[in-house]
């Protein structure tokens, strides 16, 4: 069955950087689209960056451009986030998520499976 486990969390200090990484099993990898988001602790879920299946044009949200970076290594079956110049604001549990499609998307909608998340806490 598909598997995705995030790893790569903690805690970062302002300023600071973390890199997360989502394990991929049970599919093919490189035929999916692939997604990142986030849950702040009472906050609904939101969109954080998204990926086609080659890995070119990358979405990002507004809040986290210029900022983040996701990649994917698909001789690895591992999707990447480098998240750089971290602010309090983007503690959460961050998520992985498999999409139906090829391209990248914002959307829920689309994304069939999830890990459980890792978590990430900006704090000083």
């Amino acid at each position: 069955q598909v598997q995705l486990v995030e790893s790569g969390g903690g805690l970062a200090q302002p300023g600071g950087s973390l890199r997360l990484s989502c394990a991929a099993s049970g599919f093919t990898f490189s035929g999916f689209a692939m997604g990142w988001f986030r849950q702040a602790p009472g906050k609904e879920r939101e969109f954080v960056a998204s990926i086609s299946v080659s890995g070119s044009s990358p979405i990002y949200a507004d809040s986290v451009k210029g900022r983040f970076t996701i990649s994917r290594d698909n001789a690895k079956n591992t999707l990447y986030l480098q998240m750089n110049s971290l602010k309090p604001e983007d503690t959460a549990l961050y998520l992985c998520a498999r999409s139906r499609a090829i391209f990248p998307t914002r959307s829920e909608n689309y994304m069939d499976d999830w890990g459980e998340g890792t978590l990430v806490t900006v704090s000083s």
